[in-house]
């Protein structure tokens, strides 16, 4: 494969999707919110939303997405410009993923490693958002290519085993480092690291991982004890030792694998099952990936919360195993996925076109009704640059289809280039279709013009982190929450977060003067009180 081909691959992957949206609830509004207090001078040391301490990850990501903003703020709105800071990390990750694919399977196969990550469903939308776990991915990248070039050189595999560590616990906390230290504490029960080069690698990995590990928590404990120990409990211990439920949790993430990590899964079965036939099953490029797998199983099934976004480390394991299935491919599967991969994306393609001329065009009629049903409010009509990106990423892919020349890593290729292209015209043919449902721009500012003009304060009632920030940071507005605030009960308005049909019982000095919602929201409103003029 040419190298130069990849890396435009990789960059036509990454660069969609990156800018053109708002926050979007709920992951990426709420940390947007860390960053936009970080950007308005609020403290590093003590993560906040809207003047609050928020601790639910330690702020390392946040600072590198502040840091990005500041950079970028003269080209690109704040939060585009904080997003670049995902796009850096993701691309991070592929380097180091491909760095240890190098390692373990020889020269050849680094960026098939790239190929099958950029090709996971799993990572699609996830690699392109705001979001610590992105960085946190990155981390993990870096400790498996540690533990490979530990194999030869235990300084440096070492410092990055450590790096990698650190890494995870400032994105994400403890339970992250601990997957990491495990995975390279298990690695001496075969022979390939049972050696004094990596006890050294092991002992540079604790240097290396000190100043993660130490600095940050330090300074929380100087500055608030209370908050210190808040962390520790409710961020970190609880995750994982909250009346855990193993079964149910491998359960599901054993049930979201076969889209999440395709096509890495069945390609990583395919190695896995041929290394045992020829026992080479103890060989460095088995036991890393398929220790990491186990152990990073086994600890987001053991924990407290299950998600889809917390899958994300299983899908480097799984495409560092699968890189030699690659190759290993019989004749008649290389024939059928390079057609299948066609097929489908050609297919998908095609799809994404007409129902963008439904969308900005109005043709066909009904289904412009619908698409305009389905996410009222949107200002349809055509737009020249999407347009052209669009018409860019499918003239690419019809390209691609007629020069690439026949190898038994094309179909890959193709199914890569594939997701790429239809993952383009998404991200940029209706983006902004998609942005008006998920964004709460529209939603803070109706909220804004149904505000009186005569105000004390604010109080709000069950309000999410994402919607505090958004509120922040759309409207500058800070609420008086009942839930942590004295002052709250001295307001003369009075904002609540609901269903739609809760059934509010907050007294009969309260008026109702105001509800709202994201367009097309079925699930959550918003209503705003005003205290009568009897109860003032």
């Amino acid at each position: 494969m040419r190298p130069l081909l990849i890396a435009l691959l990789a960059a036509a992957w990454l660069l969609p999707g990156l800018i053109g949206h708002d926050p979007w609830k709920p992951d990426e509004a709420y940390t947007f919110g860390v960053v936009h207090e970080i950007l308005r001078g609020g403290s590093w040391v003590i993560p906040q939303i809207a003047g609050e301490p928020f601790l639910d990850k330690p702020p390392l990501f946040h600072l590198t997405a502040a840091a990005s903003a500041l950079a970028l703020s003269w080209l690109l709105p704040l939060h585009d410009a904080a997003r670049i800071a995902a796009g850096l990390w993701i691309g991070l990750a592929f380097l180091f993923a491909a760095l240890a694919s190098r390692e373990l399977h020889g020269p050849r196969h680094g960026l098939t490693v790239a190929l099958l990550l950029l090709g996971c469903l799993g990572l699609v939308v996830r690699g392109h958002q705001l979001i610590t776990d992105v960085a946190a991915f990155c981390g993990f990248a870096m400790a498996y290519y540690g533990a490979a070039l530990a194999l030869r050189r235990a300084a440096p595999g070492g410092f990055w085993i450590g790096t990698g560590c650190g890494i995870g616990f400032m994105t994400l906390g403890i339970p992250e480092a601990v997957m990491i230290a495990l995975i390279a504490l298990l690695l001496p029960l075969s022979p390939h690291w049972r050696t004094p080069r990596y006890a050294a690698a092991l002992i540079t990995a604790v240097v290396a991982a000190l100043p993660w590990l130490v600095i940050w928590p330090a300074l929380l404990h100087q500055r608030d004890p209370a908050l210190y120990a808040a962390w520790l409990n409710a961020e970190n211990l609880a995750r994982f030792f909250a009346t855990p439920n193993l079964l149910s949790g491998l359960g599901y993430y054993l049930r979201i694998l076969p889209w999440y990590a395709f096509p890495a899964w069945p390609l990583a079965a395919w190695a896995l099952w041929r290394a045992y036939r020829s026992t080479r099953l103890a060989d460095p490029g088995m036991v890393l990936p398929l220790t990491g797998f186990v152990v990073t199983l086994l600890m987001l099934g053991g924990a407290a919360e299950t998600r889809e976004l917390y899958g994300l480390p299983m899908l480097l394991p799984l495409a560092l195993l699968a890189v030699p299935g690659v190759d290993a491919l019989r004749r008649g599967a290389v024939n059928g996925w390079y057609w299948f991969s066609i097929m489908t994306f050609t297919f998908f393609i095609a799809i994404g076109w007409f129902y963008w001329s439904a969308l900005e065009l109005g043709l066909p009629a009904k289904l412009h009704g619908h698409l305009h049903t389905i996410r009222p409010g949107y200002d349809f009509g055509f737009r020249l640059l999407p347009f052209l990106l669009g018409l860019a990423y499918t003239v690419g892919w019809f390209v691609l289809l007629a020069r690439l020349k026949r190898s038994v890593e094309r179909p890959l290729v193709v199914w890569t280039a594939g997701i790429t292209a239809v993952w383009a015209l998404l991200a940029t043919l209706f983006i902004g279709w998609v942005d008006v449902s998920k964004s709460y721009r529209s939603m803070v500012a109706d909220l804004g013009r149904a505000l009186p003009a005569q105000q004390r304060c604010l109080a709000s009632r069950d309000l999410g982190e994402a919607q505090r920030a958004m509120l922040q940071y759309f409207a500058g507005l800070r609420t008086e929450r009942f839930e942590t605030s004295a002052r709250a009960a001295s307001c003369d308005l009075l904002l609540v977060q609901g269903r739609p049909l809760d059934e509010l019982v907050i007294g009969t000095e309260w008026k109702q003067i105001w509800e709202g919602h994201r367009p097309g929201d079925k699930d959550e409103r918003f209503r705003l009180y005003q205290r009568t003029a009897q109860a003032r």
